[in-house]
């Protein structure tokens, strides 16, 4: 950033710190030897005062209110001197860059706003520290992880806080990953990573939830994300995280489950983290299930419309075979692909099926291959290729991985993209596809469209240059979710909810199961620090009961 970047950046810290809003946070008082995290919940089973007596407890001694109260600017000020005080070196920081670059994401266009400080800590000690220095000052935490965000999850907040940056506790801790085919690690390493150091230890073993590349293990279990290889493998929200060490809001530190495979005691607490988007807690440590490495190949199938593509799917499906991907993507997204350059193969300008099939043995690769080629005739499709050995399927799905680049790039100079998704049940997705297309079409917006077939998951890649565009795109997402809704589908299949997706929230899921939601949020977090404004709906858009 420019000088007269920094200057801007210092200008709008100063201005959202100093219009910060509150009361001056209450000191510490003797903690209750009573577990904090019981009484809370208790609390919340209680009702209004018994949720003021468990955030009594959970606080030493700091009342919370239904409408949390954060600390003054001074307030701020000396929690960020104690953070100082407490980590040496850079690991505290407010330069106006780093505030800035933490509190906006590029990948989404969803309001935010620098934070007052950036903490990098590098062990679970560490974050307990941070969350203590936060609960005392009233000061609301942001967990950063990979910076992928799509709707605005790490975006800061009217008034600052504290951002804590996971990207320094990126450990893989092992022990016998081919005995067990599992491994423990830090929230802050890449899945990319993960599977990179399996390969080179000659483990033949892999993480399958792939989301984008740069994805950490921590932000991927806090949005409950999933990617390509969702239709064999399921979703974060699968059984692939087995446990995860929390840093709560009072400061606890919980492990989740053990590290079996399978346990039936009690409430899956694991679970409860997962897609709570840094709301209820922070995880520092996860231990997650590994899949073993089975051959595979990539084949491609040109069909003359979504709805031909989307009836092969169904059937290919039920054949059983194994399939670990299947990918629609329309004409748009394939002419953006040869546009780009050094297609792996030559294709036509057409909606089109990628597949990834896969085999334990030569003989049932080749059978997969065969009878999806037989079921792709039967739909209308034709141009049925698969990879002719293993460079050039790796080259054909890097093709489908690399879309959002070769779209954007097909957009041209000065284009920006808005990528958002839905999920629908599977025979809806054509409908939902062709209704979606049509109102691109119909505002004139250059898009391309990819769907995670096998699930019903449909992404469009819309892009604008101006103002007025970004309106108008806007406006095609709220009404693509909308359209998946009433379709019995999701706002988010696996992006997440964040700032962009929570007034969906209500029609969703319903009022009583936001108010759910909502309860568990005040009873673990009742002084409402941990990531505010993020994932719960707005009071206003939650009838009363």
């Amino acid at each position: 950033m420019d000088s007269e970047g920094l200057e801007g950046a210092e200008a709008i810290y100063t201005a959202i710190t100093t219009a910060s809003e509150g009361v001056p946070a209450q000191g510490p008082t003797a903690s209750s030897t009573r577990n904090p995290l019981a009484l809370t919940l208790a609390g919340a089973l209680l009702g209004i005062g018994g949720y003021y007596i468990g955030a009594r407890s959970n606080n030493a001694g700091v009342e919370a209110s239904p409408s949390p109260v954060y600390g003054t600017p001074e307030d701020f000020a000396r929690a960020i001197e104690e953070l100082k005080a407490l980590f040496v070196g850079e690991a505290v920081t407010t330069a106006p860059d780093q505030l800035v670059a933490h509190g906006f994401s590029p990948n989404c266009h969803h309001p935010g706003l620098p934070h007052s400080v950036v903490v990098y800590p590098t062990s679970t000690e560490d974050v307990v520290k941070i969350v203590n220095v936060a609960r005392k000052y009233r000061m609301p935490v942001v967990p950063y992880a990979g910076g992928t965000s799509l709707e605005g999850h790490f975006a800061g907040r009217k008034g600052g806080g504290i951002c804590v940056d996971l990207s320094e506790m990126d450990k893989i801790h092992c022990h016998p990953w081919h005995e067990d085919s599992d491994l423990v690690c830090q929230p802050g390493v890449g899945w990319m990573e993960i599977n990179r150091t399996l390969k080179e230890k000659g483990i033949p073993l892999f993480f399958p939830i792939d989301p984008g590349p740069t994805a950490t293990i921590g932000g991927m279990l806090s949005t409950g994300c999933s990617g390509t290889n969702a239709v064999r493998y399921g979703t974060a929200k699968g059984e692939w995280f087995l446990n995860a060490t929390v840093v709560l809001p009072s400061g606890e530190v919980i492990k989740t489950r053990r590290r079996s495979r399978k346990s039936s005691a009690g409430f899956d607490t694991t679970k409860l983290f997962i897609g709570a988007e840094g709301t209820l807690g922070i995880v520092t440590e996860v231990t997650i299930r590994l899949a073993p490495v089975v051959p595979t190949t990539v084949a491609t199938a040109r069909f003359p419309d979504m709805r031909k593509a989307s009836e092969a799917v169904i059937e290919i499906l039920n054949t059983g075979i194994g399939i670990q991907c299947i990918e629609l993507v329309d004409a748009a997204f394939m002419r953006a692909t040869v546009a780009a350059g050094n297609p792996a193969r030559k294709y036509d300008i057409a909606d089109h099926l990628f597949f990834k099939l896969q085999g334990a043995t030569p003989g049932a690769l080749s059978e997969a291959v065969d009878v999806v080629k037989r079921v792709v005739k039967k739909h209308g499709g034709d141009k049925f290729w698969p990879a002719q050995n293993e460079e050039e399927a790796e080259a054909m799905w890097t093709d489908r991985k690399v879309g959002f680049y070769s779209g954007l790039a097909y957009a041209g100079e000065g284009a920006k993209a808005w990528t958002t998704d839905v999920c629908v049940p599977i025979s809806k997705l054509p409908q939902l596809v062709y209704e979606t297309q049509k109102d691109m079409d119909h505002a004139g917006i250059l898009y391309t469209v990819v769907g995670h077939a096998g699930d019903g998951n449909f992404h469009a890649l819309m892009t604008f240059k101006t103002d007025e565009e970004l309106k108008v795109v806007r406006e095609l997402v709220h009404r693509m979710v909308e359209r998946a809704l009433a379709l019995d589908g999701t706002c988010t299949g696996e992006h997440g909810v964040g700032i962009g997706k929570k007034e969906f929230m209500v029609e969703e899921l319903g009022a009583g199961t936001v108010a759910l939601m909502k309860t568990i949020k005040r009873a673990i977090d009742p002084l409402g620090i941990m990531n505010p404004g993020k994932l719960y709906p707005d009071d206003d858009t939650v009838p009363p009961s």
